[in-house]
């Protein structure tokens, strides 16, 4: 294409001339920026207090004198005692390894019952084959065996 072509001598670059891609986003548009325009710089807050000011070892006297045993082991803090009957198994409440609500003897694999109910409508009857070499999935190692309870009738509604 020659320079006669491009007609009315208008200035028609052939490259672009704008630095910036078109398709790059604004920070105001992109979702990973902080909002902050590339111009300006983050903040920092300094903390309230100096920090370790009043520990030992800030000078440089302290530094080369160390510290002594004495001074290290009066800023150890001791860790906070357990409290009494907090252990495993020693109280009936919340996180005891056995539950007397769930049992403690496990019920293997379930399968399903087809003899029962028609496989269309069986989301609900299940039956224990035993454990398969202890190689339980999660869920089925969760099931647990709870002995049955008779079951009362309720008492008739008086009205």
């Amino acid at each position: 294409m020659s320079d006669d072509a491009m007609g009315d001598e208008v200035y028609q670059p052939v490259r672009s001339d704008t630095r910036d891609n078109p398709d790059d986003l604004d920070l105001e548009n992109a979702l990973d920026g902080d909002g902050l325009d590339e111009v300006l710089d983050e903040g920092w807050s300094p903390p309230e207090k100096p920090l370790a000011v009043t520990h030992h070892g800030t000078t440089a006297r302290e530094q080369r004198e160390r510290e002594t045993l004495d001074q290290r082991l009066a800023e150890e803090v001791p860790e906070p005692a357990v409290p009494d009957g907090d252990g495993i198994g020693d109280a009936p409440r919340d996180g005891e390894p056995i539950d007397e609500e769930a049992g403690d003897e496990r019920a293997g694999r379930l399968t399903g019952t087809w003899d029962l109910m028609p496989p269309r409508v069986n989301d609900i009857y299940a039956r224990d084959v035993g454990v398969n070499g202890g190689a339980a999935s999660a869920e089925e190692a969760a099931m647990h065996v709870v002995p049955e309870e008779p079951v009362v009738p309720p008492e008739e509604f008086e009205g």
